[in-house]
């Protein structure tokens, strides 16, 4: 019987043939079905990276304006609740249940209904709408919020952008951070194939951001053909950085002596500039005012990007896992004070792993590597084919788990070292689970 959260979840895991199956049919069939047609602001963020900064600046700097904030996000680290944010609180199980109920119901025909799963039947999927975990979760996440009567959303575009699940809603103003290659299975093996499926999430007669200071050819076209309003970082909107503090300036107007975002990182400016951008183009609908852009700015919190773990030596958790991550990672290592830097790291063999390993190569002394229990999950002994074929400057050490690689990396460490976990959410996870640290 699914009277539990984890018991819908396993379900969820069963009810279609592909963890990844793209396209908005069948999903804009269920979200029909069930009448999901917000009447509030909906901002949609997309992108290689920089995705959950966006989406967590905004959600700080619209909490603190006062309004009710939505916020879709994913995947999650340790708990699926942290996927559907409401007033930057959990959704609750009973919550998220309710939700996955009224889907099920709506998605099923004939026999195949919320009742038999109930019992612990599986439905008869023959006239069943099939849809995916993802799928599932982001109708889930808009029927909560709805429930709740937000007064914004933020959806996070889980993969690409024109085929994927978030996209069955209109954005009133869309957000593609970067441009990079990654899924390429999915979305093609160049920028300019990447940023057209990235540029799916724009629509007709509103605006259209990119913080991409390469803004690829495509994505400029896509915009012009459908009548987007594209503003780019540099021409229509940007920033400057002082001592301590950063100016912003748009089209709109601009903004100055702003604090720096809390969250640490070379790029969160440009993250900040696209967001600010965005509260921009929504300011007859939103308004915010600097003292709830500089709260935000100085409140928002993101749990395994560069963040820092209090205490010594230094522990650093980023979820970094293409090699765009990969590089801004390097970067960020590069601007610390001098220190031999640990590196506890797994990843999934479907990613760029000889990327991530270049970008990263002279940033790391001590490689400690393992495998990941997961199906798409790259095993200890290959990873470390990857390093000896990179030929890493530095040491390499076969691990049997996660866990084994951090309590290596801790027995190895100075009080002056730092120790660095990275290559996947899975990575992270672990490490957290392991040092009892709870996501923000």
């Amino acid at each position: 019987m699914l009277t539990s959260l984890a018991d819908w979840l396993t379900h969820l895991e069963s009810l279609h043939p592909k963890t990844i199956a793209l396209g908005l049919e069948r999903v804009a069939q269920v979200k029909q079905r069930l009448n999901l047609n917000p009447d509030f602001p909906v901002i949609i963020v997309g992108g290689t990276n920089g995705k959950g900064s966006v989406c967590a600046m905004l959600e700080a700097i619209l909490h603190a304006a006062g309004y009710k904030v939505g916020c879709y996000t994913s995947p999650h680290l340790l708990d699926y609740n942290e996927r559907v944010r409401i007033a930057k609180q959990q959704a609750s199980d009973a919550e998220l249940c309710a939700s996955f109920e009224a889907i099920e119901e709506a998605r099923c025909v004939g026999r195949a209904s919320a009742r038999q799963a109930a019992v612990g039947l599986k439905p008869d999927l023959q006239g069943a709408i099939q849809l995916t975990y993802f799928e599932f979760g982001t109708l889930a996440a808009m029927q909560c919020f709805i429930a709740h009567k937000v007064d914004v959303a933020i959806l996070e575009v889980g993969l690409g952008g024109r085929l994927d699940a978030v996209n069955v809603f209109d954005a009133d103003v869309s957000v593609v951070t970067s441009v990079d290659i990654d899924h390429v299975d999915y979305l093609g093996d160049t920028r300019e194939k990447i940023a057209f499926e990235k540029a799916g999430i724009f629509r007709q007669g509103r605006v259209a951001i990119c913080a991409d200071t390469d803004v690829p050819q495509s994505l400029r076209t896509h915009a012009g053909d459908i009548g987007a309003e594209l503003w780019c970082v540099g021409s229509d909107f940007g920033f400057a950085a002082h001592q301590g503090q950063w100016d912003y300036r748009s089209k709109l107007g601009s903004r100055s002596a702003l604090p720096h975002p809390a969250l640490r990182g070379a790029f969160q400016l440009h993250n900040a500039s696209a967001v600010l951008a965005a509260l921009d183009a929504l300011k007859d609908k939103t308004p915010v005012s600097m003292e709830a852009v500089r709260r935000g700015l100085t409140e928002v919190e993101l749990t395994g990007r560069f963040q820092f773990v209090p205490g010594k030596p230094q522990l650093i958790l980023d979820v970094a896992h293409n090699p765009h991550a990969a590089r801004s990672l390097a970067q960020n290592l590069a601007n610390l004070p001098p220190a031999k830097t640990f590196a506890v790291f797994a990843m999934l063999k479907d990613k760029d792993m000889a990327g991530v390993v270049q970008a990263l190569d002279a940033q790391v002394d001590v490689w400690l590597v393992a495998g990941i229990d997961a199906p798409r999950g790259a095993s200890a002994t290959e990873l470390s084919q990857v390093l000896k074929d990179a030929g890493v400057r530095g040491e390499v050490v076969v691990c049997d788990s996660i866990t084994e690689s951090l309590h290596e990396a801790s027995k190895r460490v100075s009080e002056n070292d730092r120790i660095a976990a990275f290559g996947s959410f899975y990575t992270v996870a672990e490490v957290m689970q392991v040092r009892g640290i709870r996501t923000r």
